[in-house]
């Protein structure tokens, strides 16, 4: 009756939030009271020691921060308004917090605020507080708290909303776990945030009511109730009804039922990447040498494995495990794969929506997380065209991609289906997969001998409850704790580890089992099974179970050999007809196939003819351009050429004008030279001349001197420069024709000093005309050698540079 009253009050809630989302689109108003919908996230920031603070971690299934003691953190509070006319935050005046639940007013302590304010979008308000845990009021939430246990906080925060009369505190209560200072904390997939939905009840003032009228609108508070206390309010009404968490949160695990109808969904329960700091030196050290030598496996490793491998390294150890540290041509290839199209993109498409539908990573219709899973299970059947796809692929490609990008997922799940033989359990109807059951029969007979004659008395075989199990190794019911320690021992030991848990999971069963009918068994392996192993100590204790099993390769292969036998003793105990029957339906299917096969390559065959003859179109339509640009080349070639003829005669041709213009210039050259020459014989002997003229002068002039002195008369008319002196001396007492005769002998003598002197100017002025004429003669040599000779080589180097460029072309 519980059960039935628990789903009523479940559906009806659900019906109301639905009912309660569509209001908020038009919200009743009323006079009487208006409700507004307040959504508030609480954040806890932790000091990184790097200088800044980084969200804190939050446990999923146990809805509680993980928090490490002796850090400062920071509080950071979200608000936002979610249905109804927007209110206006005018300020926060307070952030409170105190360890514990239903804490009083006067228990609660002030924070030290940093900031306020609206959110960059405008959609929320925020508030920022400092929060030093070693503050003695804190101090209980500053201690370490046991393994698995948990603590209440609470943290308030009082808004001044500019419409309503007086302030609002939104009140949230929540979990936390202190670890020590030291514990790394790998975060999870998981929110950060705790968030809780207010639910404000308003009722507009009348203006004599109103205590200030500094609005037109204003608003008196009726009442203030969060989410939480509305469930726990319903439920209560529902006598037997189970009660919920807080806010939205999962319900605590120690009101979760196990004994529901309800299979446990795939992909349930949550990871942590905690690990102790010692078992993470270990691991670093060993793949320090591993990545040395990745062809040889550490000696520790198998040792290790079985511990389990530690969260944050999982991603990188499975791809080493599986030998994928080298696929840069399988990543080149799956990006190739996802282009095509798959034959079975139906079954695809049906199956993710199915694949870990409790994970946050798959749960969202065309999300990340399923578009990669698509893609991976997609490429793969493309990739294997003999197998496809089949169902349990998309559960093992979802574990992959939790750990890695979905390149590297899709390089080992290549690995596991055809290295580890996995893709064996689907080929030939399924025949690998029968004898696995064999095995595992076998198995229970020897280790659990009672079990296995219950189930022969019930009627149970190992493939009405172990297909499952080994088809998708266990991924598809199972927590993934023990999920991914499943696949840790995988890809080290091999599929016979499936054998191993198989038998763990009965023996540990064993009793609940023998004391159930065939429905009551099928129903246990269902529901109870998986759900009894959320509990990770549950998970730990079976997996040091499977390992501890020893089971041998050798009797796995005795077992195999065993049912081949009693598969062929059956066949030929069958009878002619059933045996013939049996095997023309097997050979009619494999006709079947092989025509299906056939038509296949047909139409594969036409399709590569027509793209053949288009490629082959293609092929001629360029073979005919290249041979036009040939002709053409060729034509150009034979104009090149006889240009270059051309060129070489004028070439020659030049070069004899210019040997003519050399032999003519260096004649021209040597008559000038001869003329230069004669010009300077001339000038020597006029040189010459002019010395002699000048020295007979200079004789005759000292012999008139000579004899002007001796005569007395004339030395008195002369001065010792030979000019004449004006006296009236005894010149003037001589006689008039004596005075006559010396001054026409005076004046013949200066007429001829006079001629004397012409003749020196004379004799200088052609000097000067021939050294004037020979510097002309020779600026015209040098020119003439120069402009013509210049002009000449200019002209011979740009031809030959022209001639030699057309060459190389």
């Amino acid at each position: 009756v519980s059960r039935i009253l628990y789903s009523f009050a479940t559906a009806f809630r659900r019906s109301a939030k639905k009912a309660m989302i569509s209001s908020q689109q038009a919200p009743p108003l009323t006079p009487e009271g208006d409700l507004f919908t307040f959504t508030v996230s609480l954040e806890i920031r932790e000091d990184d020691g790097k200088g800044t603070f980084s969200a804190v971690a939050k446990d999923k299934d146990k809805q509680s921060f993980k928090l490490r003691a002796g850090m400062d953190k920071k509080i950071v509070i979200y608000v936002q308004q979610t249905s109804n006319k927007e209110l206006a935050i005018e300020r926060c005046f307070g952030l409170l917090l105190s360890p514990g639940k239903n804490v009083k007013n006067s228990d609660m302590h002030l924070l030290d605020l940093e900031s306020m304010g609206k959110s960059s979008d405008g959609k929320s308000y925020i508030i920022t507080g400092s929060w030093h845990p070693n503050t003695p009021q804190f101090q209980a939430v500053n201690e370490e708290t046991p393994k698995d246990k948990f603590m209440y906080m609470t943290t308030a925060v009082d808004l001044v909303i500019t419409e309503v009369e007086e302030p609002v505190r939104f009140l949230l209560e929540n979990r936390v776990r202190v670890c020590s200072p030291n514990d790394r904390l790998y975060w999870p997939f998981s929110k950060r945030s705790y968030t809780e939905t207010f639910y404000l009840k308003l009722r507009q003032m009348e203006r004599k009511e109103r205590k200030s009228p500094a609005s037109d609108t204003l608003y008196e508070v009726l009442s203030l109730e969060s989410e939480a206390e509305r469930e726990r309010r319903k439920t209560t009404a529902s006598p037997g009804a189970l009660t919920t968490g807080p806010g939205g949160s999962s319900p605590p695990e120690d009101e979760e039922e196990e004994d529901n109808d309800e299979p446990l969904l795939s992909g349930s329960g949550d990871v942590s990447k905690e690990c102790a700091e010692k078992i993470l030196e270990t691991w670093g050290d060993l793949l320090s040498k591993w990545h040395l030598n990745l062809s040889v496996r550490p000696r520790q490793l198998p040792a290790l494995v079985r511990s389990g491998v530690p969260e944050a390294l999982r991603g990188e150890v499975w791809q080493l495990l599986a030998g994928c540290h080298n696929n840069d041509h399988q990543v080149e290839e799956y990006r190739t794969l996802i282009t095509k199209e798959s034959p079975q993109d139906s079954a695809i498409t049906r199956d993710i929506n199915r694949t870990f539908p409790a994970h946050d990573y798959f749960k969202d219709t065309g999300g990340d997380g399923q578009d990669s899973l698509y893609k991976i299970c997609k490429a793969y059947s493309v990739y294997d065209e003999e197998i496809g796809y089949c169902q349990g692929q998309s559960f093992l490609a979802a574990v992959l991609l939790l750990h890695m990008p979905e390149e590297q997922a899709f390089s080992v799940l290549v690995k596991i289906m055809f290295d580890y033989g996995l893709r064996d359990l689907f080929k030939q109807n399924f025949e690998d997969l029968h004898c696995k059951f064999f095995q595992l029969e076998r198995l229970m007979q020897e280790y659990l001998p009672d079990l296995y004659s219950h189930f022969l008395n019930v009627g149970l075989e190992a493939h009405m409850y172990a297909s499952q199990w080994f088809l998708t190794l266990f991924t598809a019911k199972f927590p993934l704790y023990m999920v991914f320690h499943i696949i840790d021992l995988l890809l080290c030991e091999g599929i016979s580890v499936i054998f191993n848990v198989a038998l763990a999971l009965l023996k540990t069963s064993k009793d609940d089992l023998i004391s159930t009918d065939f429905e009551g068994a099928l129903k246990f392996f269902r529901v109870p099974v998986p759900k009894r192993y959320r509990s990770e100590e549950n998970a730990k204790k079976l997996m040091e179970l499977a390992c501890g099993m020893k089971i041998s390769q050798k009797k796995l292969k005795k077992h195999e050999k065993e049912y081949h036998t009693i598969k062929e003793e059956q066949e030929q105990q069958e009878a002619p007809i059933e045996r013939y029957e049996r095997e023309n339906r097997r050979l009619q299917e494999a006709n079947m196939r092989l025509e299906q096969e056939n038509d296949d390559l047909a139409h594969e065959l036409v399709s590569s003819k027509i793209a053949l003859r288009k490629d082959l179109d293609n092929v001629e339509e360029k073979a005919d351009a290249l041979n036009k640009e040939l002709l053409m080349t060729k034509q150009k070639l034979v104009d090149a050429e006889d240009e270059k003829r051309r060129l070489e005669e004028e070439s020659a041709q030049l070069k004899e004008m210019c040997r003519r213009e050399l032999d003519k210039s260096e004649s021209e050259i040597k008559k000038n030279g001869s003329i230069i020459g004669e010009y300077k014989q001339i000038c020597s002997q006029l040189s010459e001349r002019l010395e002699k003229q000048q020295t007979s002068n200079r004789g005759e002039l000292d012999k008139i001197k000579a004899r002007v002195d001796g005569c007395e008369k004339c030395s008195v008319l002369f001065n010792k420069e030979g000019r004449v002196r004006l006296t009236t001396g005894p010149l003037g007492a001589m006689g008039p024709e004596e005075s006559e005769g010396l001054k026409n002998q005076l004046r013949e003598m200066e007429l001829e000093l006079a001629q004397t002197k012409l003749q020196l100017v004379e004799a200088e002025c052609k000097i000067q005309d021939l050294e004037h004429h020979m510097g002309l003669a020779m600026n015209e040599v040098q020119a003439a050698k120069k402009t013509w000779f210049n002009r000449t080589l200019s002209s011979i180097k740009t031809v030959t540079g022209t001639q030699g460029g057309k060459e190389n072309t």
